[in-house]
């Protein structure tokens, strides 16, 4: 008996010593404020008519579905690591939650600061390479595939650094993705979707996107639209080389999209108009571009992460934008609720009264249209012949086009209203005055996100060439128009120089001189904080919010 008790009472120790090591184990919140970061992403739900789909195509979503969760999960891998020893060892719900909301313990719209106790700061190459490695070692590397967009980087037994592909790195998920996807083809009834999916899953499983990007740009009728892959670059802040793993799910508006048809002819006209000299817009975008309004009923990995995005402009590849252009999906329903939520309480606390009704949601969606039309302009290969832009720039490609696409973008609206192309009631006013609020939107995005670093660019050089004053007793801003279109030329001529160029050091000059959130401005984002505004969005989405 007395042995039988001692067995007991030192299992009992053994188990509390193995519950206290679990307990001290557990990630906590390094910051006191966890829920109220939490609330500042307000929820939205993720709905669509899918009444006018087919039986096939009703068939096919949960099979999408559950391909987009797999790139899901292969972000995580690519932003963090294991998902699932992160949060299996959290026991507040509001870490929880942020943790879902940023892939990660880093604050991705507070410059990746981490918000988990025990967490240092997060690589710059995030998982694609050894946290310990230096880049005199990568470039020493000799394997022409190691800057490639579909390869990641590791050690091998001796240390030494080696080139991995992706389709050999997440075998097992990509297997099951591509086994998805040619099952849902089997449910097409539109022959360019069933040709797009088929190559997809084939692309999935070895790291060559070109046919399948091709596809995907003559597929333009379906109903159903799925963006799947390894795709923006972003998340590779070291060199801006790697691609990360997201997807949409998208019901095609047809009334909106039929609106926006026209716009794509007119492509190779905007890129002549362009305020550069003829060498620096001698490329001719594809003609075969599409605009279309959608309806996104998922989102899934790097394109959910942190703030959402409200429209698309891809393939990225420039061979593909050069021979068939890119598509530019705009998705609507993302893109009412950041205006109802966000950018209108916005402009009613900072932007002057008198212009206030020159805030709406039709130049909203205007200059985020062509933001995404302004990706495919400009020059996609330095003039030199040594390569693509993306490569001359290195990290700072993504902040640089981000810029180049919304001061653009803005151009395109000014150009196309003095052609006639957008109404006779077009009001020219209210895109600049809404390309003002948005700004400040933008901007709390933050320095690690390249959309944050371009409107902190375009803020501060907006404000150097005075195209806005700021009352001194109410604190709001008033838009001064024939300045702002001036800064607009400028700023446009300076960055498709600087990509035409490849000019590395001037990419990297503006961006540390100017990409950055000066005293005056934080003072405006804390008055925007304070009221109580949300910061982004964030989904509730699945099957069941189309009752499937």
């Amino acid at each position: 008996m007395k042995n039988s008790c001692t067995y007991i009472l030192g299992l009992v120790l053994f188990l509390f010593s193995c519950q206290s090591k679990q307990q001290a184990d557990k990630y906590s919140a390094s910051v006191p404020n966890i829920k109220e970061k939490v609330e500042e992403f307000v929820p939205v739900q993720l709905t669509a008519d899918i009444s006018y789909l087919s039986d096939k195509q009703k068939k096919m979503l949960p099979l999408l579905f559950d391909a987009a969760e797999i790139m899901d999960d292969l972000f995580w891998k690519q932003a963090w690591g294991d998902k699932d020893e992160l949060l299996s060892n959290v026991d507040d719900p509001y870490l929880a939650k942020f943790l879902h909301i940023n892939y990660g313990p880093w604050e991705r719209l507070n410059g990746n600061q981490p918000f988990v106790k025990g967490i240092g700061k997060k690589p710059d190459g995030a998982q694609f390479y050894p946290v310990d490695m230096t880049i005199d070692e990568f470039e020493a590397l000799e394997d022409e595939n190691k800057k490639g967009l579909y390869t990641v980087i590791r050690r091998d037994q001796n240390g030494k650094l080696k080139v991995i592909p992706y389709h050999v790195e997440y075998s097992r998920e990509l297997q099951k993705a591509a086994d998805l996807l040619n099952q849902a083809a089997t449910l097409a009834e539109d022959d360019g979707f069933r040709d797009y999916l088929t190559k997809r899953a084939k692309a999935l499983l070895n790291s060559e996107y070109f046919e399948s990007d091709m596809a995907w740009m003559s597929m333009k009728d379906n109903k159903i639209d799925f963006v799947i892959g390894p795709i923006e670059n972003y998340e590779d802040a070291l060199l801006g080389a790697k691609t990360a793993f997201e997807s949409y799910i998208l019901i095609k508006d047809t009334v909106w999209s039929a609106r926006l048809a026209h716009f794509a002819t007119l492509l190779p006209q905007l890129q002549s108009g362009l305020p550069v000299e003829d060498k620096y817009k001698a490329e001719v975008p594809g003609s075969d571009s599409d605009l279309g309004a959608y309806d996104v009923v998922f989102y899934a990995g790097d394109c959910n992460a942190g703030s959402k995005t409200i429209a698309i402009n891809l393939p990225n590849d420039p061979q593909v934008q050069l021979k068939k252009g890119s598509r530019k999906l705009q998705l609507k329903n993302t893109m009412k609720a950041k205006f109802d939520k966000i950018l209108m309480p916005i402009a009613e606390l900072l932007i002057v009264d008198e212009q206030l009704a020159n805030v709406t949601f039709d130049a909203f969606f205007q200059n985020t249209m062509f933001h995404e039309v302004a990706h495919g302009l400009g020059i996609k290969n330095t003039l030199d012949g040594a390569g693509t832009v993306r490569e001359a720039l290195k990290e700072t490609s993504t902040a640089i086009e981000e810029g180049k696409a919304d001061i653009l973008g803005l151009y395109m609206v000014d150009m196309l209203t003095k052609m006639n192309e957008l109404g006779d009631k077009q009001e020219l006013m209210d895109n600049y005055v809404t390309f003002m609020a948005g700004l400040f939107r933008s901007i709390r995005f933050g320095a690690s996100s390249s959309h944050g670093k371009a409107n902190m660019i375009r803020f501060n050089y907006f404000k150097d060439k005075e195209a806005f004053t700021k009352d001194a007793t109410t604190g709001k801003y008033k838009v001064d128009m024939v300045k702002m279109r001036q800064a607009m030329i400028d700023l446009s001529k300076e960055i498709l120089i600087m990509q035409g160029d490849g000019d590395y050091q001037k990419a990297n000059e503006m961006i540390t001189k100017m990409g950055l959130i000066k005293p005056e401005l934080q003072s405006d984002l804390d008055k925007i904080r304070d009221a109580g505004i949300p910061r982004d969005i964030v989904f509730e989405q699945g099957l069941e919010m189309l009752d499937i």
